[in-house]
């Protein structure tokens, strides 16, 4: 099994409690259903954020779009990893998603 991270990008959060409960409600399950493919159930961003660049300058801002947070599953390939992802509760805020396999460096 490999490890993939599903990066989320952009979405908002719901406005009622009610919506909120539900949204809360969803990622339960969604997680549930992952079973032991879910490493690392991830957290949400806030929006700051600093950018490095090669040569050591720091900057205001994410380098790229903006991400919002992210999970680590594990899967068999990337298309299957995708398959898990298309059921993640982040959809339902307008997120996307984008799902990068990981390999182990020694």
């Amino acid at each position: 099994m490999t490890d993939y991270l599903l990066l989320y990008s952009g979405g908002k959060m719901p406005e009622t409690e009610s919506e909120q409960a539900d949204v809360m409600k969803a990622w339960g399950v969604w997680m549930e259903n992952l079973g032991p493919a879910l490493k690392d159930g991830g957290n949400p961003f806030t929006p700051q954020a600093k950018t490095i660049d090669t040569k050591g300058k720091v900057s205001d801002g994410p380098a790229g779009s903006p991400a919002s947070g992210y999970s680590i599953i594990q899967a068999n390939s990337l298309d299957e990893a995708v398959t898990m992802a298309k059921d993640c509760p982040v959809l339902m805020g307008g997120a996307k998603i984008s799902v990068y396999e990981t390999f182990e460096v020694m």
